[in-house]
């Protein structure tokens, strides 16, 4: 069997346009492909060993079966790093491929703040380890590969950072469904705005869980409210009402904030955003902590990227891509 030297591949990270939060209770959530990636080079060893080295976590180690050897980063490396072994394993399993494969992985995409970083690491090292040995899996099958590995981060996942990992675009997600791709019609330009801080997504689903609890008819109100949002995004979406997908935004926020997902520094990010000519902004993502979004006209970008960091944040602009897993050169 020939195998070729080395391949890159890489993959998207993502936003959550609209509803995070109520997608939990049966509703639709948008999700949408942004130009960060995450980059995953690999070889073939001569051995049956998986080497794999994260350059933005300084950590490196070797697999040799259920085994590892740390080579950086002590005991973390292999939490943090088994999510890629398993991933690599799988194509090897699937291709029927008795070798070993070096990994580096890095990504251009911020770290553990909800925009679907350990989901691309897993994705493009998925297809790279696929176009490395002539495997020809498919985008299906990459997926499916990214969710397993997902799962070790993650437990149950929903499927969606994957999906878009792997798809690219916008899609439409609801649970129990298929993801349903969206054409977008121009470009969607975001300010990402980090606020520095890390909460779990399950301590968040279970505030929600308990405001649900306590008041049980309102709550009902705010997820129907909150499905009738995505709807109307997506038509939105569909005919580039930039202003309309901004009001949009602003709306679903006021219901994040009302099912006690947000806090003072994502609504000192907000404000400043839309106070600097955002069209629209909100929190996004299910941790309760990490990035919140602003959409912006292209000659705003630059100031409401200005108004996020005076206000505490720090910021990056962003577009959507209908790219996503993808062999570079």
């Amino acid at each position: 069997m020939v195998y070729l030297p080395e391949v890159v591949a890489s993959a998207p990270g993502k936003v959550i346009l609209f509803g995070e939060h109520f997608v939990v209770y049966g509703e639709p959530a948008i999700v949408m492909a942004i130009d960060k990636r995450a980059y995953a080079l690999a070889e073939t060893r001569n051995d049956r060993r998986i080497y794999i080295n994260s350059k933005n976590l300084g950590i490196s180690g070797v697999f040799v079966g259920e085994s590892f050897e740390a080579k950086k980063g002590g005991r973390e490396a292999r939490i943090r790093l088994e999510p890629i072994r398993k991933a690599a394993q799988n194509v090897l399993n699937l291709a029927e491929r008795k070798i070993g494969v070096s990994i580096e992985v890095r990504s251009t995409i911020p770290i553990a703040v909800g925009l679907g970083s350990s989901a691309a690491v897993i994705t493009a090292t998925a297809t790279a380890v696929s176009k490395l040995l002539n495997a020809n899996l498919s985008k299906k099958d990459v997926f499916r590969i990214a969710y397993e590995a997902e799962c070790i981060v993650h437990g149950t996942p929903s499927g969606i950072d994957p999906a878009i990992s792997t798809y690219g675009g916008t899609l439409l997600f609801s649970q129990d469904k298929d993801f349903e791709p969206l054409e977008v019609k121009g470009d969607i330009p975001l300010v990402i705005g980090d606020t520095g801080i890390e909460r779990s997504t399950g301590e968040q689903v279970a505030i929600v869980r308990e405001r649900k609890k306590q008041y049980p008819s309102i709550f009902a109100l705010i997820v129907e409210t909150g499905s009738k949002i995505s709807h109307h995004a997506v038509k939105a979406l569909k005919t580039g009402k930039l202003q309309e997908l901004g009001k949009l935004m602003n709306i679903n926020h006021a219901l994040l904030y009302a099912i006690g997902v947000s806090s003072e520094p994502f609504e000192r990010l907000v404000y400043a955003a839309r106070k600097a000519g955002a069209l629209g902004a909100k929190l996004t993502g299910a941790r309760g902590g990490g990035c919140m979004i602003a959409l912006s006209l292209p000659d705003t970008l630059e100031q409401v990227v200005k108004a996020i960091e005076e206000a505490g944040g720090t910021a990056f602009v962003a577009r959507k891509t209908s790219e996503g897993a993808r062999v570079e050169g």
